[in-house]
């Protein structure tokens, strides 16, 4: 029969709906019972739902054997995560972390330079590149100082900064970043520069140690500080119990005779 409704293509009356079923819940794997051997050969191959898992495990141990096999795995998802962290190159790099030594900072050196990792998970490799002290040439430093990411800029700073052995360009590069429009990579660069013993950064440090102090930043502070950052080192020391042993240390590190009477005094009364 002719009607004047328009028929909505989207109506569900007359049919019911049968809501969805939650997909089942995979258990956590148990890698407690897996010997050495069969816990290194599951990683390069490792789920989304395993990595973790195997990763930590495999830290807990000290298995430097697993090295190869996390670098595997990190390099499966190479030109994945432009945008989205990949949760296997995640744990594959906090695993090489953890781990620690000489291997795991080649590695981690290796999937850097070789662009396997992007986007989120590139923070996330200078992150595990710093704490492994890892040595990066200086073509790729400056490459990650430059770019358009703050966080990837900022990283870099910072494992510039575990270097402590900046050239002359980076030392460049680190220079202009002290103007950068992010606070955090102007941070990192002052530190990273401070670190070095290099001058360029002191502004930008005594700044931080008025507005934001912290045992890293007294500790670049104290390689570059003049009778300002003295002042303001005593005053850290004074007014935040938590940095005083920080600040104490430093004043006694810096080669001015008022700074070290004042961080002995403080080193004192501290221990008094």
């Amino acid at each position: 029969m002719p009607t004047d409704r328009q028929l909505d293509l989207f109506d569900a009356a007359g049919l019911t709906i049968v809501p969805l079923r939650p997909a089942a819940v995979r258990p956590s794997l148990s890698v407690g019972g897996f010997d050495d051997g069969d816990l290194i050969a599951a990683i390069p191959l490792a789920s989304q739902e395993d990595c973790h898992a195997l990763a930590g495990e495999v830290a807990h141990r000290g298995l430097g054997g697993a090295v190869p096999a996390l670098e595997a795995l990190c390099r499966r998802f190479r030109g994945f995560g432009l945008t989205r962290t990949v949760p296997e190159q995640t744990a594959a790099l906090q695993g090489l972390a953890r781990l620690g030594g000489v291997e795991a900072a080649a590695a981690v050196a290796r999937i850097i330079e070789g662009d396997v990792v992007q986007g989120p998970a590139l923070t996330e490799a200078l992150h595990a590149a710093a704490a492994l002290h890892c040595r990066l040439p200086a073509e790729c430093c400056l490459a990650l100082l430059r770019h358009p990411d703050p966080t990837v800029r900022a990283a870099a700073a910072a494992l510039t900064r575990a270097r402590a052995d900046c050239g002359d360009s980076v030392t460049a590069v680190l220079t202009d970043l002290l103007l950068d429009l992010n606070k955090t990579v102007a941070r990192a660069a002052a530190i990273a520069l401070g670190r070095a013993g290099r001058t360029e950064g002191r502004l930008v440090l005594a700044r931080v140690l008025w507005d934001d102090p912290s045992a890293e930043v007294i500790e670049a502070a104290a390689s570059v500080a003049d009778e300002q950052m003295i002042v303001l080192l005593g005053r850290i020391a004074r007014s935040r119990p938590d940095l005083i042993a920080a600040a104490s240390a430093a004043l006694e590190d810096i080669d001015d005779p008022r700074a070290t009477k004042l961080g002995v005094g403080l080193r004192q009364n501290l221990s008094g």
